[in-house]
């Protein structure tokens, strides 16, 4: 991939951690209301945002060039 193709990707996989993110808390949010939180699908989603920030970190480390001090 270029640097192009590295940075597209890169905002989506951002956009998508985003996302989740505000589904995670919505999803917190509603169980709380009524009293039944589904703790597995709050689980599955945590979990794709810990990949997603892995592949953020990967691509970020190929974007930036290592600094020799």
């Amino acid at each position: 991939m270029n640097q192009a193709e590295l940075e597209k990707r890169l905002t989506l996989l951002v956009s998508e951690h985003r996302d989740l993110d505000v589904a995670i808390d919505a999803l917190t949010e509603a169980g709380q209301k009524s009293g039944s939180v589904d703790q597995l699908q709050i689980a599955r989603l945590k979990k794709r945002k810990l990949r997603l920030k892995d592949q953020i970190a990967l691509i970020e480390d190929r974007l930036l060039p290592d600094i020799i001090a």
